[in-house]
């Protein structure tokens, strides 16, 4: 078959399409493993090398050490990829506050803005981030940019710009009126939403509308972004912002959101019950391509409401370390129903790399205190950084893992090109039981991977590659 290519290398995924309570056992480990694409970047066949069909024979062959899925960032801002590690005296309103809001304040400069849209998208590719949601700008200047660059790096992206129509005054550059924030965001939605195929099933960028977060707008932009939802979700449009982030007693966010709008659950703001006492005020921004981030101190209820809905959490452990703002509760969420993937949180977030946000989601869980603390399984980690964020954009038909019939979004591991890790599994310790061999292999790899060992990136069986600076 014409331009057919096969990867051989040490092959790990999640399998099929599992709930997430039963991922272990869907966990695929090919020591000698093959990955045939077609010429058009479809995965044909996956298997043993030594059972390779014959008709791919004379296929040319690519090795590597390890073979992953691309990794899913379900929650990074663009607008904040100069931020990282930047010390903002506080926790979350503080950093916003003195990081946050003037950093994001300069990309209303198209100069400044372009640098970041190809910085952005050069990270992305040094840390095998294939499919991302990004929290986008204020400013359709910075927004047209990061499409541009996302197109002509072959990257997959959700993203829309970040809304605000209240704020303090660090803010003031952010902010606009409710009827230019709507318009703008349909404007965004107009020109870029699966501006590259015309279908949301198969396009590499795709828009959503995204409110910073509760405090950011008031229940005017609520209603109206309902209103918007109502009919955009029709056309495949995403919804995505923050949920109990913080909840410092007294002044944090929660508090703040739960005050100022007097509803009994953050929740329902998004919920179309914005209206003080939870009543409703307009239509729900939740369902299945809607994610928020964090959900660190969410009620039951409200992880029961996302579990209805089929509302996604973006995970962000790094971030949560950073601010102060606790552990999400990883067994009772799950527990729940709700489908969770990771996100870097990038500039909160001082990671790229979502192996490093894994590692750092396996630390905080094992040390939640009583019978919380959980020690995930090597697969929960490698379906939280591939497959659930997949699931979290509603495209866990196209990528996410490596099942025939998928396209082809894939890492190439040189273990070489990073010493300490090829150290860790050439000379490690192993069980003499096969299986649990396996899983150690699988800690160590996504606990050791740094980003020089990402050899190549994948994208619809096409390789990336990062746009000049």
């Amino acid at each position: 078959m014409s331009g057919t290519h096969v990867y051989r290398a040490h092959v790990f995924h999640i399998a099929g399409a599992p709930a997430q309570s039963e991922v272990p056992a869907a966990l695929v480990s090919l020591p000698d493993g093959a990955l045939v694409v077609s010429g058009d970047g479809e995965i044909l066949w996956l298997g043993e090398f030594a059972a390779l069909p014959p008709q791919w024979d004379d296929a040319p062959v690519t090795r590597a050490d390890y073979l992953l899925p691309g990794f899913v960032d379900a929650h990074v801002h663009f607008p904040q990829s100069y931020a990282t590690a930047a010390h903002g005296g506080g926790q979350l309103l503080e950093w916003l506050d003195h990081c946050i809001f003037p950093t994001e304040s300069q990309f209303a400069d198209p100069d400044f803005a372009d640098r970041a849209a190809r910085y952005f998208a050069r990270r992305r590719i040094a840390a095998g981030t294939t499919a991302a949601m990004v929290f986008g700008s204020a400013f359709p200047v910075a927004q047209d940019a990061l499409y541009r660059s996302t197109l002509e790096a072959g990257l997959r992206i959700v993203s829309g710009r970040g809304v605000q129509t209240v704020g303090p005054p660090a803010a003031s550059a952010l902010l606009t009126s409710e009827d230019t924030a709507i318009s703008l965001v349909a404007d965004e939605i107009d020109r870029w939403h699966a501006v590259d195929t015309g279908d949301p099933r198969t396009a590499h960028v795709q828009v959503a509308i995204v409110p910073r977060f509760s405090l950011s707008v008031t229940p005017l932009t609520l209603a109206a972004m309902g209103e918007l939802y109502d009919e955009a979700q029709l056309r495949g449009v995403y919804f995505h912002s923050h949920l109990n982030e913080n909840n410092r007693k007294g002044d944090g966010e929660i508090a703040a959101v739960l005050g100022q709008y007097g509803v009994e659950t953050y929740l329902d703001t998004y919920d179309g019950r914005f209206l003080p006492g939870s009543k409703v005020g307009g239509h729900s921004l939740l369902g299945r391509r809607s994610s928020l981030a964090h959900a660190v101190h969410s009620q039951p209820r409200e992880l029961a409401r996302m579990a209805e809905t089929g509302t996604s959490i973006a995970h962000c452990p790094t971030s949560q370390l950073f601010l102060g703002s606790g552990t999400m509760p990883w067994r009772a969420t799950v527990d729940a129903g709700v489908n969770v993937a990771l996100g870097t949180d990038v500039g909160a977030g001082d990671e790229w790399l979502i192996s490093r946000v894994a590692g750092d989601c396996y630390k905080v869980h094992i040390s939640e205190e009583g019978d919380a603390g959980t020690a995930l399984h090597p697969a929960e980690l490698l379906f939280a950084a591939t497959l659930a964020g997949a699931r979290a954009l509603d495209m866990e038909h196209a990528f996410g893992n490596l099942d025939a019939g998928k396209d082809a979004d894939f890492l190439l591991i040189d273990v070489s090109r990073w010493e300490p890790l090829e150290g860790m599994l050439t000379m490690g310790i192993r069980s003499d039981d096969e299986e649990q061999a396996t899983l150690e292999e699988l800690f160590t790899l996504l606990m050791g991977l740094r980003q020089p060992a990402i050899a190549e990136v994948y994208v619809a069986g096409k390789r990336v590659v990062a746009p000049e600076m």
